[in-house]
């Protein structure tokens, strides 16, 4: 899992949640982000790459990087199984 966040004023700007396998190479697996402005989510398939983003969060960008990382931390293992099955 990788973290990156910027801030302004103590307030969460932007963020990029990121769970990456390595297997032949690296791969995305799973990426929350703050990037439109809005907490979005992205699976990524082992065949097709990234799927279309899906809102996942209501809250502050701050409050939608945490729960990811929560996420993250209690699912990793649900989220790769996925991207291997995921075409």
């Amino acid at each position: 899992m990788h973290v990156d966040f910027t801030t302004k004023q103590d307030k969460i700007t932007d963020y990029a949640v990121v769970l990456t396998i390595v297997t032949d190479g690296t791969h995305t697996v799973r990426l929350y982000d703050g990037a439109h402005g809005f907490n979005e989510l992205h699976r990524y398939s082992s065949t097709a790459g990234k799927q279309p983003g899906e809102a996942f969060h209501h809250g502050t960008l701050g409050e939608g990087m945490r729960w990811a990382i929560q996420r993250m931390e209690s699912g990793y293992e649900e989220m790769i199984e996925a991207w291997r099955e995921r075409t």
